[in-house]
C-alpha cells in the first residue's frame, strides 16, 4: 500500500508539471503554422490494415515527398498502435534504416537513435543502454518472446550479437519502465526485435544480399527463398559472417575478428475464419569471438588481464509457436498464444596472462516459455488487454582446468551452479480509456511469482528463494490538438535476481573475481515521463524528460580479499540506490521535396546514494550525444545522407568505472564523427548501398566500451531478388 501511494503521489507531481510541457506544446504549434491539418491527411491512412501495422514499418502518407504521417508500433501497448497515438516514447528503427545503416551485429542500427547509446566491449557483441540502464536491466524481445534468460548479466553482455541482423524487419525502444505488460527486467524499458514473416500470395521468389566492408575486411553472404500461395507461405534464410581484426584511427586491435552463421525457416498458415499458425526456428552461432578488453591492456594496465579469452562457441537456437485469431467478443475479441523455446550456448576458453593453466567453461540456458494475451472492448470508450505468462529456465555449467604442458584436464567449481532453475509465472491487465474526446488515459497490474532453485552442484550451498512482485503503471494522454499530444508516463518496474546475480563465480572484466551471494532480493525502479509529440507532412518529434528512482541495486562491491592470481574479489549486493534524470529529443523536418533532416539529443545524468550521506556519479552513464543528418532524393531510385554523431566528454564517473580498463579514469574525450550514405534503387528487385563511415578518420572511443571505434572505411551492400 505504502508504495501504492508512492505511485499515485509522484503521478500527482507529474501531472502537476504539465503546464511547463504546455509552454512547449505552444512552440511546437508555432513551428508547424501554416501547415494543413493533421485530421485533413488522416483519412489517407485510416485503412492502413492490422497486417501491415503488424510489421513495424512506416506508413506513407498520400504526397511521396511528404514526411510519413504514421509510424506503426506493436510494443508499447503489445498490439499495433500509432507512435503518435501512444503515450509512451518509443523509438521504431525502420527496415528501410535497417538496410542503409547495415550493422554487423543488430545492436548497431540502434546508435544514434533517441533514448539509447550503444557500447560495444568487443567486436562481433553490442549492448543497448536505455536510459542509463543494461543488460538485464533492460528486456529484449524478438517476436513478442523473452530473449533475457537467467545467465544475462546487469551490466554489457554479448546476446544481442546472437541475433542475425537481416532476419529483422524492424527494431522498436520502449523508453521506460514497462513491467507492466512484460515483467521481470523492463527496467530502464524493452528492446523489441520483430522479424520479417513470410507474405501469402508471393509466389516463388529468392534472393541474395552481399555486404563487404574495408575497416576489417568483412564479407556477409546472405540467401532467402519464400514461397506462399492463398492459405501458406514460407521462408529460408542462411547467412555467413567473416570479419577481420579491426582497424581503428590509431592502428590495427588483435586479436578482434571473428565468424558468425545463422539459418532461419519460418512457415504460416491459416486456419480458417480469422485464425493463423506461424511457427519459427532460428539459429545463430559464432564458434570463437575473442574478449578484447582482456587480452589488450586497458587503462591503467600495463599487460592485458588474460593471455586467452575467447567466447567459444556463443550460439542460439529458438523455436516459436504462435497463433493468433479473433474471437465473438464474449470473452476477447482477439487473441495470442506463443509457445517457444530458446537454448543459448555460453561456452568460453580463458587463460589468465602468463598462467599455464587454461580454463574451459560449458554453459547453457535452456528457457521454456508459454503466454497468451487478449483483447476485449468494454463499450464503446475502453478496451481491456488481459494474459498470462510462464517461463521455465533451466541451467546447466561445468568447468575443467587444463595444463598447457600436459593437456591433462581435470574439473573444478562450475562458473553457475550446475542444475540451477528460475520459473515464472505472471497475470497481467491492462485498460486504454478516452475519457474524452481528447483525453485518454491507461492503467495496468501485473502480479508475477518467481521460483528460483540455487542448486549446490559443487558448491558448500545452495538456495531456495521465492518471490512475489506486484507492479502498476499509468499514463495520459491530452490531445492539445490534432497536431501535438501531451503524454505522461508513471509505472514501477523490476527485476529479480537470476541465476549469474545468485551464484556466479569466476573472473569479471576489471581485474576482478566474482564469489556468489544467495541472499539477494529484487531491484525496484519508479520511472516517470513527461513529453510532447508533434507531427504534421513536414514536422515530426517528441521531447520527453524522464526520472527513474532505482532502489536495491544489484552491484558488485569489493570485499576486500584477493585472488592467488591478484583479481580482486568482489560479490553482487542490494546495496544501491539511484537517480537517473534526462530529456530525450527526436526531430525529422521536410525541407523540400527532395530535402529531409533528422535530429536526435539525449542527455542523461545518474546519482547514486551513498549509505554515508555522500551522492557519488552512478556506474557506465552514457554522456550528452546525438546524431543529425540531412538526406538528398534528387529522383526516384537514388537517395543521399550526411549524417554526423557526437558525444560530450564524460568525466562524471563512479569509482567502478574508474577502475574498468575500459574506461580512462580521467573520463572518455568527447568525439563526433561523419558517415556519407548513399542508396541506389532502380527497382523493386535490387539495390545498392554504399557507407563511407568516419570520413576524418578519428580515434575516439564510445564511453564504455572495450575497443577503440572504427576507423575510416567504406561499406558496400548489394541485394538481389529473384522473382
Amino acid at each position: 500500500m505504502d508504495r501504492f501511494r508512492h505511485l499515485t503521489g509522484r503521478l500527482g507531481a507529474g501531472l502537476s508539471a504539465l503546464p511547463a510541457v504546455s509552454v512547449l506544446a505552444t512552440l511546437a504549434l508555432a513551428l508547424a503554422a501554416g501547415e494543413p491539418r493533421a485530421q485533413d491527411l488522416a483519412q489517407a491512412t485510416a485503412d492502413t490494415s492490422a497486417a501491415e501495422a503488424g510489421s513495424g514499418r512506416e506508413q506513407e502518407s498520400g504526397n511521396p515527398q511528404a514526411l510519413p504521417l504514421e509510424v506503426i508500433q506493436v510494443t508499447a501497448r503489445r498490439r499495433a498502435a500509432s507512435v503518435f497515438d501512444t503515450a509512451q516514447p518509443v523509438t521504431v528503427v525502420s527496415d528501410e534504416l535497417l538496410r542503409a545503416s547495415q550493422p554487423k551485429v543488430i545492436a548497431d542500427a540502434l546508435r544514434g537513435q533517441a533514448g539509447v547509446f550503444v557500447q560495444q566491449t568487443t567486436p562481433g557483441q553490442g549492448n543497448a543502454i536505455v536510459r542509463g540502464l543494461k543488460g538485464s536491466e533492460v528486456l529484449h524481445l524478438v517476436d513478442g518472446v523473452r530473449l533475457n534468460n537467467a545467465l544475462f548479466r546487469n551490466a554489457p553482455n554479448q546476446y544481442l550479437a546472437l541475433i542475425d541482423p537481416l532476419l529483422v524487419s524492424s527494431t522498436e525502444v520502449v523508453r521506460g519502465s514497462a513491467s507492466t505488460l512484460y515483467g521481470a527486467d523492463a527496467m530502464g524499458g524493452v528492446v523489441h526485435f520483430l522479424t520479417a514473416r513470410p507474405d501469402y500470395d508471393a509466389g516463388l521468389r529468392g534472393g541474395v544480399d552481399l555486404i563487404a566492408g574495408s575497416v576489417d575486411d568483412m564479407l556477409t553472404v546472405s540467401g532467402f527463398a519464400s514461397g506462399g500461395d492463398a492459405d501458406s507461405a514460407w521462408r529460408v534464410r542462411l547467412s555467413s559472417q567473416d570479419v577481420g581484426d579491426r582497424r581503428t584511427g590509431s592502428g590495427t586491435v588483435s586479436p578482434s575478428g571473428y565468424e558468425a552463421r545463422s539459418g532461419a525457416v519460418s512457415w504460416r498458415q491459416r486456419l480458417g475464419g480469422a485464425s493463423e499458425l506461424q511457427l519459427d526456428l532460428q539459429h545463430l552461432e559464432q564458434p570463437s569471438t575473442p574478449r578484447v578488453d582482456e587480452l589488450v591492456p586497458g587503462f591503467g594496465q600495463t599487460q592485458p588481464a588474460s593471455s586467452e579469452f575467447f567466447f567459444e562457441p556463443n550460439r542460439r537456437s529458438f523455436a516459436h509457436l504462435r497463433l493468433t485469431g479473433t474471437g465473438d467478443g464474449t470473452l476477447y475479441s482477439a487473441y495470442e498464444l506463443h509457445l517457444s523455446a530458446q537454448r543459448i550456448t555460453d561456452d568460453r576458453r580463458s587463460r589468465d596472462f602468463a598462467e599455464d593453466v587454461r580454463t574451459v567453461e560449458q554453459n547453457r540456458s535452456d528457457l521454456y516459455g508459454l503466454s497468451g494475451q487478449f483483447e476485449r472492448p468494454l463499450g464503446v470508450l475502453t478496451d481491456l488487454i488481459y494474459g498470462f505468462e510462464f517461463y521455465d529456465d533451466r541451467v546447466s555449467s561445468a568447468r575443467q582446468l587444463e595444463e598447457l604442458d600436459s593437456g591433462e584436464r581435470r574439473s573444478t567449481t562450475a562458473r553457475f551452479p550446475d542444475g540451477s532453475r528460475l520459473r515464472n509465472s505472471a497475470l497481467y491487465v491492462h485498460l486504454e480509456s478516452a475519457v474524452s474526446e481528447r483525453f485518454y488515459l491507461e492503467a495496468g497490474l501485473r502480479y508475477s511469482r518467481f521460483a528460483i532453485d540455487l542448486a549446490a552442484a559443487d558448491r558448500p550451498f545452495g538456495a531456495e528463494l521465492d518471490l512475489d512482485e506486484f507492479t502498476a503503471s499509468m499514463a495520459a494522454r491530452w490531445a492539445l490538438t490534432d497536431r501535438i499530444n501531451l503524454v505522461a508516463n508513471l509505472g514501477e518496474g523490476f527485476r529479480v535476481p537470476n541465476i549469474f546475480d545468485l551464484g556466479t563465480l569466476g573472473p569479471r572484466p576489471g581485474n576482478r573475481f566474482n564469489v556468489a551471494n544467495p541472499g539477494l532480493g529484487p531491484e525496484r525502479v519508479l520511472s516517470l515521463d513527461l513529453g510532447i509529440k508533434w507531427r504534421s507532412p513536414r514536422w515530426r518529434g517528441e521531447l520527453v524528460a524522464f526520472e527513474l528512482d532505482y532502489e536495491d541495486q544489484i552491484t558488485s562491491v569489493f570485499t576486500g580479499e584477493v585472488t592467488p592470481g591478484g583479481r580482486q574479489v568482489v560479490r553482487s549486493d542490494n546495496v544501491g540506490r539511484v537517480r537517473l534524470r534526462g530529456l530525450e529529443l527526436a526531430l525529422a523536418y521536410q525541407f523540400a521535396p527532395q530535402f529531409s533532416g533528422s535530429l536526435t539529443l539525449n542527455s542523461i545524468r545518474g546519482v547514486e546514494e551513498g549509505g554515508d550521506g555522500v551522492d557519488r556519479p552512478a556506474d557506465r552513464i552514457p554522456p550528452f550525444n546525438g546524431e543529425a543528418s540531412l538526406s538528398w532524393q534528387p529522383s526516384e531510385p537514388w537517395r543521399l545522407s550526411l549524417l554526423g554523431r557526437f558525444a560530450r566528454r564524460q568525466d562524471r564517473l563512479s569509482d567502478r568505472d574508474r577502475s574498468d580498463p575500459r574506461i580512462n579514469p580521467d573520463g572518455t574525450p568527447g568525439w563526433g564523427v561523419f558517415d556519407l550514405r548513399a542508396g541506389w534503387r532502380p527497382a523493386d528487385d535490387w539495390s545498392v548501398d554504399l557507407t563511407l563511415h568516419n570520413l576524418a578518420d578519428r580515434s575516439y572511443r564510445e564511453h564504455g566500451s572495450g575497443i577503440d571505434a572504427p576507423g575510416r572505411g567504406a561499406i558496400l551492400a548489394l541485394r538481389k531478388t529473384f522473382n
